[in-house]
């Protein structure tokens, strides 16, 4: 999909709505992130605007080098700026990717807004772009995480030794999960039942 990148991707339900990240959204990231719980398990430290400013630099280029799709997270009530997410690692011939980098504002936490996300992410994976595995990364101490991702029906693979830095310089181990293909019918009727119009 050559054109991937340059899509406009709008994926949204009742409960969320995510939109290609932008520069536009710094005002309302500026709301939500200064907070430490989200340095704590990612390579994300942002404590000033020009932290804030260089974070925006660096999600906008990662669409531009064709490293990851980013997306801001609304809340659709609101306008407001919940959060970020991504697509990212994404292998075209061998029809796999990640959804990961997903962070949220303290309001947002225990919304039920992430779940609403991932099944627009997860709906998007295998239904238009045809992929055949969706994985997932988790620190191996992010509990509250590793909890959220099981309830998406996703499996456990395994522990990464050492797999990133947090911004602390932390070597950390991230615990992969997946959903696959032909897990995903099921997944859609059962788990993501409320979504269906």
């Amino acid at each position: 999909m050559n054109d991937f990148y340059q899509a406009e991707i709008v994926l949204e339900n009742a409960h969320v709505k995510l939109m290609p990240f932008g520069a536009a959204y710094e005002q309302g990231l500026r709301q939500i992130i200064f907070d430490e719980e989200i340095a704590r398990y990612t390579g994300n430290h942002v404590k000033d605007a020009q932290d804030l400013s260089a974070y925006v630099d660096g999600v906008l280029e990662s669409r531009a080098c064709r490293s990851s799709y980013p997306f801001i997270v609304l809340d659709p009530q609101t306008g407001q700026v919940a959060g970020s997410t991504r697509f990212g690692n994404i292998q075209f011939h061998s029809k796999r990717l990640e959804i990961g980098w997903t962070w949220y504002g303290a309001p947002y936490r225990g919304t039920g807004i992430n779940k609403a996300a991932k099944f627009e992410l997860l709906r998007y994976a295998f239904e238009t772009l045809g992929f055949n595995r969706v994985q997932f990364s988790v620190d191996a101490e992010n509990l509250r995480s590793r909890r959220a991702v099981l309830k998406l029906g996703a499996k456990q693979e395994g522990i990464f030794r050492c797999n990133y830095e947090n911004a602390r310089g932390e070597c950390r181990d991230d615990v992969y999960y997946s959903i696959i293909k032909q897990e995903w019918p099921a997944l859609k009727r059962t788990v993501f039942e409320e979504f269906q119009a």
